[in-house]
């Protein structure tokens, strides 16, 4: 199976080549990465292009133009993936706060299902160990009001270290995904419930990024809590799919 990770990047050149290594160093030859990089200042994209250059036949770069947004990087990058033959795609965050040695735990669930989540809050999950309590319980209860809201079952909604088959990126109607902030996880991961699609979580342990500066603050978290109640109209046509 022939697996592309779309890593998005906005001034990540601290944690790209470690990221990469990490994972090449896996024991998953079929693994490609294709870098969504959105005109990072520091340099990020021509790094990505460099990377390339090291590992031929296995990274590629989609350059955009200026800082776009969480949603539209991952969009392009899934339809980049699916065009280039991708039999089932991962997205990650590049800051190492999704556990790389996870991912042949996610490939090995891969069949039998359509997705498969690394799960902070599924048992045996859990999120940095040097977060303040505040930090835990104010994620802990982001992940509980959008499950009450939207009836989702998954645990970890609003985690953004997801395993998709083909199949199901394309059942999803990926032009209707409006969500452009962290709140596009919880988007996605509501419409393939509603489309009746099968996800399977692992536990993962989710640590704070290495190198680099968080992009989340209490406006994204904000936004995401006002947004997440206007997906229920949005999609209330969708059907199960067989």
């Amino acid at each position: 199976m022939r697996i592309t990770i779309v890593i998005p990047t906005y001034n990540e050149a601290e944690n790209l080549p470690h990221l990469v290594s990490a994972i090449f160093a896996l024991p998953l030859p079929e693994l490609r990465i294709l870098i969504v990089d959105d005109n990072s200042p520091d340099g990020t994209g021509q790094l990505a292009e460099d990377l390339g250059v090291q590992y031929p036949g296995r990274i590629s770069v989609l350059h955009r133009p200026g800082k776009m947004g969480l949603g539209t990087a991952y969009i392009s990058g899934f339809r980049r993936a699916l065009a280039d033959g991708a039999e089932a795609v991962l997205q990650m965050d590049a800051d190492f706060s999704h556990p790389v040695e996870k991912i042949p735990e996610m490939v090995a669930h891969l069949p039998g299902h359509d997705f498969v989540v690394g799960s902070r809050y599924t048992a045996g999950g859990s999120v940095d160990k040097n977060w303040p309590a505040w930090r835990k319980a104010l994620s802990a209860f982001g992940n509980f009001y959008v499950r009450t809201i939207l009836g989702i079952q998954i645990h970890d909604v609003t985690g953004g270290f997801k395993l998709w088959t083909a199949r199901t990126l394309n059942l999803i109607p990926l032009a209707r995904v409006r969500s452009n902030g962290y709140v596009f996880q919880v988007e996605l991961t509501y419409v393939a419930t509603r489309l009746g699609l099968k996800g399977v979580e692992i536990p993962i342990y989710f640590a704070d990024r290495r190198w680099g500066q968080s992009k989340m603050n209490v406006r994204i978290q904000i936004e995401a809590a006002l947004r997440t109640w206007t997906l229920l109209g949005r999609y209330r046509d969708l059907k199960p799919q067989k």
